[in-house]
């Protein structure tokens, strides 16, 4: 069956979430929106590529940074509401300069910090 990303369920925006995850380790790196253009972009060159909502324009992972992510697969949740974008990150995932986007742990109501900046 050929992917037609129009069979998506995208918001009122035409944004559906992406979220990024590490295909070596599985780590859960980040979650950023996509629209079909988006998908399409990521599916024809390999380099994961997001909708920025507040410069409304493209956004390739790592294009300005040097930290890109190369896209392994591509996967669509069950209600084609959501997607999970398998990658090879290529330094940090998020722009604190934090493997992951997720560094933040809540523990007994209180956050904890449980990753630094990564040293280049």
């Amino acid at each position: 069956m050929t992917f037609d990303p129009t069979t998506l369920t995208y918001n009122d925006a035409g944004l559906i979430p992406a979220i990024a995850q590490d295909a070596d380790t599985n780590e859960v790196l980040m979650m950023a929106w996509m629209n079909a253009d988006a998908i399409a972009k990521t599916l024809e060159t390999g380099k994961v590529t997001y909708w920025s909502r507040s410069r409304q324009a493209f956004w390739v992972k790592g294009e300005s940074s040097g930290h890109t992510q190369a896209l392994v697969s591509l996967r669509v949740d069950c209600d084609r509401d959501c997607l999970l974008v398998m990658v090879r990150q290529k330094g940090p995932a998020c722009h604190t300069n934090r493997r992951s986007c997720f560094y933040t742990g809540v523990e007994t109501g209180t956050e904890v910090e449980l990753m630094s900046p990564m040293v280049d």
